[in-house]
């Protein structure tokens, strides 16, 4: 049984490929055609795929639909939760989870710092926009035309010195976060607060949410939050992994920095 199941599995991959007959899905699966057919019969019969009037085999609407449901009935603040806990154990700094919703960005997960000094941000609650590493990463993700459209209609409050002050120089920060992967604020909304973030992907490689930690300088400079960054990106690839199923896609600069 388990042959048969491993089998007919095998003939999907082959599709997703684009249509193919009875003899080429034979042939694929190194079995005679009267296996094939049975193997496609029993698929075709759930909808998995479906006969086209050439008598070529394709994927079937069915199974559109069942991978459309279940990556609607993803919870990423569920899957990434305990990698948020873990990491939060490891380094002591406050973790967020953000997601980019209806034009704004919006925490909806948080693990305190372990140290005295606490953050003031609040699940649910808009981030700032223009200066947040996980704004910066869910926005430089949005296609180009988009992306420029959302940097010149918002307002850019000069919440430090370090603040981005207007469109052009945050879309400059967005390619230049889009190309290396990864995100920082610092000082950018608090003199007094860093943050590294890095970006969650789902199976076709778009973000579905980012993740940042955050301390105060009293508690750790820049410079030492910084070499954080390889775990914070470790993380964030886990919980991509777990939520897709797939490795997650890598930039240029994730290569050459893995070599």
């Amino acid at each position: 049984m388990s042959q048969t199941v491993d089998r007919a599995l095998s003939i999907l991959p082959l599709l997703a490929q684009g249509p193919a007959n009875l003899e080429q899905v034979a042939d694929r699966l190194g079995v005679h055609k009267s296996t094939a057919l049975r193997l496609l019969r029993t698929l075709h019969e759930h909808g998995m795929v479906y006969r086209q009037a050439d008598q070529r085999y394709r994927l079937g609407a069915r199974l559109f639909a069942l991978a459309q449901e279940a990556v609607e009935n993803l919870d990423v603040r569920d899957i990434a939760h305990p990698h948020l806990v873990a990491l939060n154990e490891k380094v002591g700094h406050t973790v967020h989870l953000a997601v980019y919703e209806e034009n704004e960005v919006l925490y909806i997960d948080k693990v305190e710092s372990r140290y005295p000094v606490r953050m003031y941000s609040r699940i649910g609650k808009p981030v700032a926009i223009t200066v947040a590493a996980v704004a910066k990463l869910l926005l430089a993700d949005l296609p180009e035309p988009e992306r420029r459209a959302v940097a010149e209609r918002l307002d850019y409050p000069q919440y430090t010195a370090r603040s981005t002050p207007d469109a052009t120089a945050f879309l400059t920060e967005l390619a230049k976060v889009r190309e290396q992967g990864w995100a920082t604020d610092l000082g950018g909304h608090e003199e007094s607060i860093n943050c590294i973030g890095a970006p969650i992907r789902g199976a076709d490689g778009r973000l579905v949410a980012a993740m940042s930690v955050s301390a105060p300088n009293v508690v750790v400079s820049a410079e030492e939050l910084l070499a954080l960054l390889p775990l914070v990106r470790r993380t964030a690839d886990a919980i991509s992994r777990e939520y897709s199923g797939n490795d997650p896609v890598r930039t240029p600069q994730d290569h050459k920095e893995a070599r």
